[in-house]
C-alpha cells in the first residue's frame, strides 16, 4: 500500500484514484501520521461483507442491555427517627 501525503493526495487525486484502482487500498498521511485509507468500492463490499456478523453481535448485545429488569429502588428512608 502507497503513502501519500495529504497535500499530495489532493494535488494528484486523479493520479491517487487511478493507483487504488489499479493496486488496491491507498494510505493518505496527514502531518506525518496515518489519517485515511482510499479503497476501491468492491473492496469495500467484501470488508463490509466480512464485518456483518460482527455488527450484527454488537447490535444484539446493545439490545439485550437494553432489556435489562432492574429492581424498583425502594423509597429513602433516613436512620434517623423524628
Amino acid at each position: 500500500m502507497k503513502s501519500w501525503p495529504v497535500h499530495d493526495a489532493k494535488a494528484l487525486f486523479s493520479e491517487l484514484l487511478e493507483t487504488c484502482l489499479k493496486e488496491g487500498p491507498q494510505l493518505v498521511t496527514k502531518l506525518g501520521e496515518d489519517a485515511a485509507v482510499l479503497v476501491p468500492i468492491s473492496r469495500l463490499a467484501e470488508v463490509a461483507a466480512r464485518s456483518q456478523p460482527h455488527a450484527e453481535r454488537a447490535a444484539a448485545v446493545r439490545q439485550r442491555r437494553g432489556e435489562l429488569n432492574t429492581p424498583k429502588r425502594a423509597a429513602f428512608r433516613s436512620w434517623r427517627r423524628s
